[in-house]
């Protein structure tokens, strides 16, 4: 059996180049003077530095987003634009645990999902999912159970909730985000504060997104 081990060095060359993309892609989206979305919500003076700190990205994010069509999303309004709204709306802890929540149940399970629900439409054809849900259910599901099983392990609680696809992506990304914080805190590497707070993000976010899921996101 064969194994490939990368040298050290490589591993750092790779980590440096990437970093070295990621701040030219913000310099270059940072000279657009078009307005998007997100613009006007960061521009608030009444946002907390927090709110800032996580809106910041999102505003970086609709640069590129709204320019490629690749990165087109089916939800209505957008993940993005739920996020920058969840974030201005419901505060820095709040809304970055919603648009977690909303990142993870977009993926190429929720068009079927949606229609399971009963879920409406945009005039555009995407899934229509507001932040101010007020779908009614009658549900045998327990929320606080929900959170209390994503809370011991991430995407327990969708499953529970009858979303095993949606609760196999907050698994997933949960995992990987606390690996991630967990491998770099460990190494003491510079970006350790960052890793940590995305797995504190994702898992906060699942144990919401369970919640949220028993409570509204279903038939």
């Amino acid at each position: 059996m064969y194994s490939i081990n990368l040298p050290r060095e490589n591993c750092m060359l790779f980590s440096k180049q990437m970093i070295h993309n990621i701040f030219i892609l913000i310099l270059l989206t940072g000279c657009s003077f078009a307005q998007y979305p997100a613009d006007s919500l960061y521009a608030d003076p009444n946002n907390s530095v927090l709110q800032k700190i996580f809106l910041y990205p999102i505003v970086k994010w609709q640069r590129l987003s709204y320019n490629e069509t690749n990165l087109n999303c089916q939800f209505a309004p957008s993940c993005s634009n739920y996020g920058a709204q969840t974030i201005h709306t419901h505060g820095g802890i709040k809304g970055i645990f919603m648009a977690s929540d909303r990142i993870i149940r977009c993926n190429p399970n929720a068009f079927e999902s949606h229609q399971k629900m009963g879920g409406q439409f945009h005039k555009d054809g995407r899934l229509f999912d507001p932040i101010k849900y007020s779908h009614t259910i009658h549900s045998t599901k327990s929320p606080i159970v929900a959170a209390g099983l994503s809370m011991v392990i991430p995407g327990l609680g969708r499953v529970y909730a009858g979303r095993p696809i949606d609760g196999f992506y907050g698994f997933l990304l949960s995992a990987m985000a606390i690996r991630a914080g967990a491998i770099s805190v460990k190494n003491k590497n510079v970006f350790a504060p960052l890793y940590v707070g995305m797995a504190i993000t994702f898992y906060g976010g699942e144990m919401y997104g369970a919640y949220r899921t028993a409570k509204y996101y279903q038939k």
